[in-house]
């Protein structure tokens, strides 16, 4: 199997959390340490770890940067940390607590000329393009607006300035273990054939991860769908390695 399997950790005062469809109020807290899950994840044979601070992004400023330094300085896990990144001060504050990448979506859509100037600055291939999506139009700050971008001009936009890794979430069905938007990500894989598009939203188990892959969509975020248990450790890890 080609398709990337990459585990989600979603902090909240430091604790692992999920939502449903974005919405804060929804908010279920689980008992594991976020640095003990990705030991965890580390040990099973993963290798990448999407980590997102949803405080940051409801106050628009990185919070949860320690839990960040605890996993990247105690696993060897690639991690790509997202969540209130709007200012550089942000920005070097997860490069400097060990981010290997960043995924960035509000700052791409309300402030283009501080993105660009980051792209420039640190490489485009520091970046993750979140791509959050609310009946095919862009959301931001941790989905509490929608914009009136599109979402195949949204990273159309980007990739002519060297974005090629794309995170795109359908956050109507994110959380809701209800299946994923295949048909949008093929869409998408379809329009932009080289692009590493990474889907999120709405795996329930096993057979997703088989649609995706044999759409062959490049990679697929896995958080709710472990955490409820619908996917063990094990099985996320076998999908990567086969």
């Amino acid at each position: 199997m080609k398709l990337e399997v990459i585990p989600a950790i979603d902090l909240i005062e430091g604790k692992c959390v999920r939502l449903s469809q974005g919405d804060y109020g929804t908010k279920k807290v689980y008992d594991a340490s976020p640095l003990d899950l990705a030991k965890q994840f580390e040990d099973a044979g993963i290798k990448r770890l999407h980590l997102v601070d949803l405080e940051g992004a409801k106050i628009k400023k990185v919070t949860n940067h320690k839990v960040l330094e605890e996993i990247t300085a105690n696993t060897n896990l690639i991690v790509d940390f997202g969540g209130g990144i709007q200012a550089e001060e942000d920005l070097q504050k997860a490069f400097d607590h060990g981010a290997h990448f960043l995924t960035c979506g509000s700052i791409a859509v309300k402030d283009r000329p501080t993105f660009e100037s980051w792209l420039n600055k640190f490489g485009s291939d520091k970046f993750i393009l979140a791509a959050d999506a609310k009946d095919r139009k862009i959301a931001i700050h941790g989905w509490m607006e929608t914009s009136d971008l599109e979402v195949t001009e949204f990273i159309r936009s980007y990739k002519k300035l060297g974005v090629n890794s794309v995170l795109c979430t359908d956050i109507s069905k994110d959380g809701m273990l209800q299946g994923t938007s295949v048909d949008l990500y093929k869409e998408i894989q379809s329009e932009f054939p080289d692009l590493e598009l990474i889907a999120s939203g709405g795996v329930s188990g096993i057979e997703d991860l088989i649609a995706l892959d044999e759409a062959g969509i490049y990679g697929v975020v896995v958080g709710k769908a472990f955490y409820e248990g619908r996917l063990t450790i094990d099985q996320l890890a076998k999908k990567i390695n086969s």
